[in-house]
């Protein structure tokens, strides 16, 4: 194993009792020769200290400190529309609350979600398209593949989108983005301007 770094996840051996002193992140397994880490992380040797009777290397695991935002129920997204389908859009989820995320999570907005009036006379296709830029709520953890979000608030919504003419689109009702280049007008379902 030697000095090397690597990442490692809790559990694994990270070094022999006989060779190295568990530090930080690191447990002594119940064989008294294994040395296990306890949490994921960066697994890093330190030389012994001058002076020191024990001359082992210690081996320690250093957790990650930037672990991105993480999307929980209640928190309020910023996300890229990818897929519309009949009952269902799927989009990319970019931001979380404030904070720009790290790791890729899926979001669905479901056609009951998207608005709190009409549910089912909800067009999915007249309210979203791929590439737009939807606010939304975090409803749910969803299934094992994605977020169930939500859009069915006067400020959650379609905040940005290109008409097909490449423009960025401006919103001039509720239901309604226009193209500035062409005037060409596209029904979305918008959030409310702050």
């Amino acid at each position: 194993m030697g000095g090397e770094e690597g990442v490692v996840t809790p559990g694994e051996v990270v070094g022999d009792s006989s060779q190295l002193i568990a530090g930080r992140g690191v447990y002594l397994a119940p064989n008294g020769r294994a040395l296990r880490a306890s949490l994921t992380g960066l697994r890093k040797i330190l030389p012994p200290p001058p002076g020191s009777s024990d001359q082992r290397s210690t081996v320690e695991v250093v957790g990650h400190k930037a672990h991105g935002a993480v999307p929980q129920p209640g928190s309020v997204v910023i996300a890229r529309v990818t897929k519309v389908m009949t009952r269902m859009a799927s989009a990319d989820i970019m931001c979380v609350d404030t904070k720009a995320i790290s790791e890729k999570f899926t979001g669905i907005i479901r056609q009951q979600d998207v608005r709190a009036t009409e549910i089912d006379k909800v067009d999915m296709y007249l309210s979203f398209r791929p590439g737009d830029t939807v606010r939304a709520l975090v409803l749910s953890l969803g299934d094992a593949r994605a977020y169930y979000l939500s859009t069915a608030k006067n400020e959650l919504g379609v905040v940005s989108a290109q008409s097909i003419a490449g423009a960025t689109m401006v919103p001039i009702s509720w239901t309604e983005m226009q193209c500035p280049l062409t005037g060409q007008v596209e029904q979305r379902k918008v959030a409310k301007a702050d």
